[in-house]
């Protein structure tokens, strides 16, 4: 059982959604935070709130698709609290439309911010989590397991997050640094009112999506339990469950259902 109290807990995309919900929950269990994120607004109003509940946080705006800005950020955060202890991995944006309409740039962007933004905070970070055996937590989604119609270019960058730390586990366990992976199904968050389009622009396209969606405030909850005990796979949902296990075990008869149910993504 792990004890994050005075841990150093970095989050990106930590000014709203699921960022902003673990963020929260680590700080109810006596961490300091560092929260990172490209929404400076947003991210001054969170600085704000959680310093009139007198929590230790840090608040540095930055675009984790550009390497630079995340070597500075991750820099800054050693030099104020010594050391990290927690980096989770959660900023991200996604997309909606057809392969055969999107251009080629909308998954270029996606990749740069999805991908090889997690890159670049693991890797300025990494020294400072070896030397702590620390822990890293990847948010990526029930996409990084399944297929996802009308979602290729997210999909692939969860695919690729999904191999990088699954890989990068088997290298760092032995030194005592631990990987949990955390896949969602449907969240409320407002990730999907930022989707991008075909063109690259904002889709007004609606999402199409299936079952209940969870809170932010309940995958927080659940990712905590899961660092605690240092779980390695955390699939979280009721639809993201059954279609994890349904893709595995009859993956003809998911991808029959998810297009029937998400069909609408194409037109």
């Amino acid at each position: 059982m792990r004890d994050f109290k005075k841990k150093c807990v970095v989050v990106t995309g930590g000014a709203s959604g699921i960022g902003l919900a673990i963020a929260r929950r680590f700080s109810e269990a006596g961490a300091t935070l560092a929260l990172l994120d490209a929404d400076g607004e947003a991210l001054r109003a969170v600085e704000k709130a959680f310093q009139r509940e007198e929590r230790n946080v840090l608040a540095l705006p930055c675009d984790v698709s550009m390497k630079d800005a995340c070597t500075t950020a991750i820099e800054k955060i050693l030099d104020h609290y010594g050391g990290i202890d927690v980096l989770v991995n959660n900023a991200g944006i996604t997309q909606r439309g057809a392969f055969v309409d999107t251009r080629v740039e909308v998954f270029e962007r996606v990749m740069q911010v999805n991908f090889f933004g997690t890159l670049y905070c693991t890797k300025a970070a990494i020294q400072s989590l070896i030397q702590r055996k620390g822990m890293i937590i990847v948010n990526e989604s029930v996409a990084a397991l399944t297929p996802l119609l009308g979602r290729t270019g997210y999909s692939a960058s969860k695919h690729a997050l999904h191999g990088l730390f699954a890989s990068l586990r088997t290298e760092l366990i032995h030194i005592g640094v631990h990987v949990m992976i955390v896949c969602p199904g449907f969240v409320h968050t407002n990730l999907q009112t930022r989707a991008l389009g075909c063109d690259g622009g904002i889709t007004k396209h609606p999402q199409s999506s299936v079952g209940a969606h969870e809170t932010p405030k309940q995958v927080a909850q659940a990712v905590y339990r899961g660092a605690l005990r240092e779980k390695r796979l955390l699939v979280l949902t009721r639809v993201g469950k059954i279609s994890y296990w349904m893709h595995r075990f009859a993956p003809t008869i998911y991808e029959r259902i998810m297009i029937r149910q998400l069909r609408d993504e194409l037109t």
